[in-house]
């Protein structure tokens, strides 16, 4: 069964980070250049807070709220959630359904090494599932019965 370290290795590593002292739109920045929809928050070199896409759907609604001046620390969600790298991906996958969360860090060591979300955990799991029906419909193929046989005529 696959882990949260074989997860990563597959996705990368890479954290994508910006400093508690950046603007939100800093932070929009960085998140469009990658792709991604979380990214985390440091001071110094610790990681402090987390701010995602919701976030920001929630923040747009607030009265005067200026992407360009308010500051991420101000909005950052804090008090991190992370599980360890040899968690299973239905370890994996009861976290994410049991915490209610988009995206976990991943520790070794007492090291953050990575982060997934629940929608890499979900893709992992359905092509874990893929590769075992194709396995299992290959055992009962004629095919593999053809190779057992002693003589090929």
């Amino acid at each position: 069964m696959k882990t949260a370290e074989d997860m990563l290795n597959e996705k990368g590593t890479d954290i994508i980070s910006v400093s508690k002292d950046a603007t939100v739109f800093d932070a929009l920045k960085v998140m469009n250049e990658n792709k991604i929809g979380a990214i985390l928050i440091k001071e110094g070199e610790e990681y402090v807070g987390i701010w995602t896409e919701r976030d920001l759907m929630k923040n747009t609604i607030k009265e005067g709220f200026d992407p360009k001046s308010a500051k991420i620390s101000d909005q950052m969600n804090t008090g991190l959630k992370y599980c360890e790298h040899n968690n299973t991906l239905y370890q994996l996958q009861d976290k994410f359904l049991g915490m209610r969360l988009r995206h976990l860090l991943i520790q070794k060591e007492g090291k953050f090494i990575g982060l997934i979300s629940a929608g890499d955990v979900m893709k992992t799991i359905l092509n874990e599932k893929e590769k075992e029906l194709k396995d299992l419909n290959a055992l009962t193929s004629w095919e593999y019965y053809e190779n057992w046989r002693w003589e090929k005529k």
